[in-house]
């Protein structure tokens, strides 16, 4: 059989799949923001336009009846829009021809009639941001849900506490849990914020409204409100063309978002590893070359989320300065990015979701791995002990020799403490004292105020 030639043109229907994306393929938020979604989206814009018109008593109810109607038909053509939107920099001026054309003679003059296309990309991506997000608290939601029963279950769970890759102190589980999940809630809160008030965009060619006046409108300033009733989305208060708040807004949350789900899959990969192994994914993805391997699949694709999103974001933020009434670069620098960024958090709230709900906690190989120092991780414990009695300094002194000698004879700090002659005639519980799970601090009762948030 002869191989397809080199660099041959890919069929259309493979273009858009996904292929080097595994991170947000076949997510909910894939769909919400696809191409046929954005063009949902635009015709959307423009039948509630039309809509909007014709309350205010600016087009007869029979255009809005028909602009609708051609609108909601499936008779556009996303590649053959894509390809003709190069002639004018943007997918509106295309598709309002298209869409003239198909309400026909009699009404479609009022097709797009007083907008400009920044209006309807503008609103058509608050529609497609505003239904992605939707999908992204929902999955949220779940992964709350999850992380609280882990908190729940594993409060008194003792494991070592790590700092700068070391271990520390001991902790718990669940307090880590309740952390993570301290997180999720953050990043839900500033994603509803955002969510609540994405607005509608409607200025005309330089944000003045003046050309409704033209086709006659008394009172111009309350046409915005009804286009934004009829789409769920914000009233501005202004046309905001060049004044991208919405836009900076969704990046920072979206960012912000990713980020948050990073910590937990960033914990997870960690305590995963091989070595350590006091945390498992419910069902790992194999190897290509190694059989034996699960690898935690769900949170590698999250990890890789987090670290792509804040240059997508930067990307947003950089739009803000954006100069005169209309942009030339600026506008047009943003779709792509935050399409992106969207389909990213989207992905990563879906697989946040899978991860923390199949998530394994081996609570045995933490309370193991709380000996791995040999009674060291509750020097900070001993210390304050010891420092009332022997006085700061000597405690210290005398600490810092047994951990070196702990280490130097394979022994348990407890037993050589034991052996102290300065300490013989010293009250010392060493039970108690030196028993890791009996050193979590406030970790259970932290960790029940935080599961009090709702």
């Amino acid at each position: 059989m002869t191989p397809p030639p080199f660099g041959r043109e890919v069929p259309p229907d493979e273009s858009g799949a996904g292929l080097l994306a595994p991170g947000w393929t076949g997510s909910p938020a894939a769909s919400a923001t696809s191409d046929g979604a954005f063009l949902r989206a635009l015709l959307d814009a423009e039948a509630a336009l039309t809509r909007a018109q014709a309350a205010l008593g600016l087009a007869p109810a029979a255009a809005a009846t028909a602009v609708t109607e051609a609108a909601g038909s499936d008779g556009f053509d996303v590649r053959s829009l894509a390809g003709r939107a190069r002639a004018g920099g943007n997918p509106v001026i295309p598709l309002v021809g298209d869409l003239t054309r198909a309400v026909g003679e009699e009404y479609g003059p009022y097709v797009h009639r007083g907008a400009t296309s920044q209006d309807i990309v503008d609103t058509a991506t608050m529609l497609v941001a505003a239904r992605t997000l939707d999908l992204v608290l929902a999955d949220l939601a779940r992964t709350e849900r999850a992380l609280a029963r882990l908190a729940a279950a594993h409060r008194d769970t003792a494991m070592p506490g790590r700092t700068l890759t070391q271990h520390a102190v001991p902790t718990t589980f669940g307090l880590k849990a309740a952390g993570w999940r301290q997180l999720v809630l953050d990043a839900r809160d500033r994603l509803t914020v955002v969510r609540d008030r994405l607005p509608a965009q409607l200025g005309g060619a330089a944000g003045t409204l003046a050309a409704f006046t033209a086709y006659g409108a008394d009172a111009p300033l309350a046409l915005p409100a009804a286009y934004a009733r009829e789409l769920g989305l914000a009233e501005p208060l202004l046309p905001w063309h060049t004044l991208r708040t919405p836009i900076a807004d969704l990046a920072g949350c979206l960012a912000f978002t990713a980020g948050a789900l990073g910590k937990i899959a960033a914990d997870v990969l960690v305590l995963a590893r091989t070595e350590i192994a006091e945390v498992a994914e419910g069902s790992g993805g194999g190897s290509s070359a190694m059989p034996h391997k699960a690898n935690p699949v769900r949170s590698t694709l999250i990890a890789a989320a987090a670290r792509r999103a804040p240059q997508l974001a930067a990307t947003l933020h950089a739009a803000l300065a954006a100069e005169d009434e209309r942009p030339a670069g600026a506008w047009h620098s943003e779709w792509e990015p935050l399409r992106d960024l969207l389909r990213l958090v989207g992905g990563a709230a879906r697989d946040a979701a899978e991860l923390t709900g199949g998530l394994r906690v081996n609570a045995d190989t933490m309370r193991e791995h709380l000996g791995l120092t040999h009674g060291l991780i509750v020097s900070e414990r001993l210390s304050a002990e010891l420092a009332g009695v022997l006085g700061r300094a000597r405690a210290k002194e005398l600490l810092t020799d047994l951990a070196r000698r702990t280490w130097a004879e394979g022994r348990p700090l407890w037993e050589l403490l034991a052996e102290e002659t300065e300490l013989k005639d010293i009250d010392l519980d060493l039970d108690e004292i030196a028993d890791p799970a009996r050193y979590t601090g406030s970790a259970g009762a932290l960790t029940d105020r935080a599961l009090e948030r709702p």
